[in-house]
């Protein structure tokens, strides 16, 4: 049987391996094929009927995501009987859809919105019969607008193939039917994490982020605060993707001069406090491995991880590492030392962070991040957030010039930076693991073994000096599931684990530009490994800012009062949360 077949898209011919679908072969002839229910990097659904196609011998039309080509087929994109079906199909998706474009989120980044350009359907054909039903805002992190939604299952998909939560669901039928949670609960009482990945690819604006933007603005103007931002790593390679530059591109210095130009008090580097977390939790797993504390060890940066373990296995409660993620440490170190430092009262600090992540909404909003009154982290903003604020400046992020992060927090080595990667928080902790341990410098900096792939898990044994140390790296909760099964069941003997999410990392965040995908991801990963090559600083224990703050506030990693500001307890967690300290 041949490995390849023949056919002909619109009169042109073409050669594919067998198994691919029209929608597509077409891509490889550059001719989009309408859609909205399909996407890349998930199972076919061909609910949407957009991307219905011509061919020669069947009587009805097909859909281009879910047939498969075979030989001599002759494809029709282009038809009369193509058209007006695709049109047809379009104007029933605009009569159930609230058509209030101006105030979407998704405005001018809308699928829909494209399709009717496309289609120049500029007014509507048929009756509004779209949906009443209000907002639902019941969590820090998630909106759900239930008028805007089209069915197209992409949110159901990535909730139980990706991340196996399974908190979105589809119910009722014909007219009534509609995707919701389960029983139509709020979000934070079903097995939601916050995670974002549903936002990420919906089509439309029925899922996005809880906005505070204008929060931001407002504590920009306001004379009387003092206003500082803090930016995770993979921010830096994705939000150039707002602003039409390649996937991948990195934008830090440019990045850093909207900042300042939009009136931030002070810019500065999760990087930094990445470093700290390596400090700490790297201190954290030598102290368990030497005085037999709790094994395996898991990484506790990732909220959406968190979220899930407390929820789903509060039996590994003791496992995870009680260090803060890098955002919580930033926001205690702002509050306390740097405010010492300055001469500021915290209580007058507004402590803003830029993450690729909308959990990080909900961690900043934990009780455990915060004292005396105060939250540590007041506002966090998404990637997408900030794109939105520098355009609301009138600025052009492709074009300004390069600034640098300020000090005395603005330094990061290309150990915190990697964090932003599956497999980045491993090799950051086992640069500066295995040299705290060994005494001896590093013979070769990169470890290969436990750099991921996308939507993949990994083991490994790292030699430290002759002793061994077994790690395994997973991203996606589905993948979480498997390695905690593995754990559970003794069939693995891991001595450190490092869990993120979301595919791919905090690169492939539920807060990153829309239209990330996996190729889109690997770009960003990418990006972080060349930032990391060419920063003069690559270990987190040799930044000199890190042995400042320990020299002059902390002491030493796991001292008391690094115990008390830079390290957490977790517990069992109900699913259904009390957010009522945030009013």
């Amino acid at each position: 049987m041949s490995n390849t077949v023949h056919l002909t898209i619109n009169h042109m011919p073409l050669e594919v391996p067998a198994g691919t679908r029209i929608i597509e072969a077409a891509k490889m002839l550059n001719i989009d094929i309408p859609h909205l229910c399909y996407h890349p990097d998930q199972t076919i659904k061909a609910h949407c009927r957009m991307c219905m196609v011509e061919v020669t011998g069947q009587r009805k039309l097909l859909a281009a995501c879910s047939t498969v080509v075979w030989e001599g087929m002759e494809v029709f994109t282009d038809t009369k009987k193509v058209y007006d079906a695709q049109v047809g199909v379009l104007d029933l998706i605009l009569a159930d859809h609230k058509q209030n474009c101006l105030s979407c989120a998704r405005n001018g980044n809308c699928e829909l919105q494209k399709l009717c350009r496309r289609f120049n359907r500029l007014l509507p054909e048929l009756p509004d019969i779209s949906s009443n039903e209000p907002l639902r805002i019941d969590n820090p992190s998630i909106v759900r607008d239930p008028s805007k939604c089209v069915k197209c299952g992409r949110c159901v998909k990535v909730c139980a193939e990706v991340q196996g939560c399974a908190a979105l669901t589809a119910a009722n039928r014909s007219g009534d039917f509609k995707i919701t949670t389960a029983f139509d609960l709020p979000m934070d009482q079903t097995d939601c994490v916050l995670c974002g990945q549903c936002s990420l690819v919906c089509p439309v604006g029925a899922i996005v982020e809880v906005d505070n933007t204008n929060d931001v603005v407002r504590a920009i103007q306001d004379p009387r605060k003092h206003v500082v931002v803090q930016v995770a790593p993979s921010v830096r390679v994705g939000l150039g993707d707002e602003f039409g530059l390649e996937p991948g591109a990195i934008v830090t210095g440019k990045m850093v001069t909207a900042l300042k130009m939009m009136g931030f008090d002070k810019v500065f580097d999760t990087n930094f406090t990445a470093d700290l977390t390596i400090m700490e939790e790297g201190s954290e797993l030598l102290d368990r491995i030497k005085n037999g504390g709790k094994l395996p060890m898991i990484t506790s940066c990732s909220p959406g991880w968190v979220t899930y373990m407390e929820k789903h296995h509060p039996e590994l409660c003791d496992n995870l590492s009680t260090a803060k993620s890098p955002q919580g440490m930033f926001g205690a170190v702002v509050k306390t030392y740097y405010a010492q430092k300055m001469g500021w009262d915290p209580h007058d600090i507004v402590s803003v962070s830029v993450m690729p992540c909308t959990a990080k909404k909900y961690e900043a909003s934990r009780p455990e991040l915060g004292r005396d009154g105060y939250r540590d982290v007041d506002y966090v903003l998404t990637t997408r957030e900030l794109a939105k604020l520098i355009r609301y400046e009138g600025l052009d992020l492709s074009v300004l010039p390069e600034s640098e992060f300020d000090s005395p927090l603005g330094i990061g080595s290309g150990a915190g930076a990697i964090f932003g990667a599956t497999g980045g928080v491993m090799e950051a902790a086992l640069r500066t693991a295995y040299e705290v341990y060994t005494g001896q410098t590093l013979p070769r900096l990169e470890f290969e073994a436990v750099r991921n792939d996308v939507n993949a898990i990994k083991e490994a044994t790292i030699d430290l000096n002759g002793t061994p140390l077994k790690v395994a790296i997973a991203n996606g909760l589905k993948n979480a599931e498997e390695i905690i099964r593995r754990v559970e069941s003794g069939e693995a003997d891991y001595i450190f684990i490092e869990i993120m999410a979301c595919p791919g990392g905090c690169i492939g965040g539920g807060g990153q530009p829309i239209g990330t995908n996996n190729a889109v991801r690997d770009a960003r990963i990418k990006a972080l490994y060349e930032i990391d090559r060419s920063l003069p600083l690559r270990k987190s224990h040799d930044n000199p800012e890190i042995k400042t703050i320990y020299e002059e506030f902390f002491g030493a990693p796991l001292s008391h009062r690094s115990h008390e500001l830079l390290h957490t307890h977790y517990h069992a967690r109900p699913k259904k949360h009390d957010f009522s300290h945030l009013k």
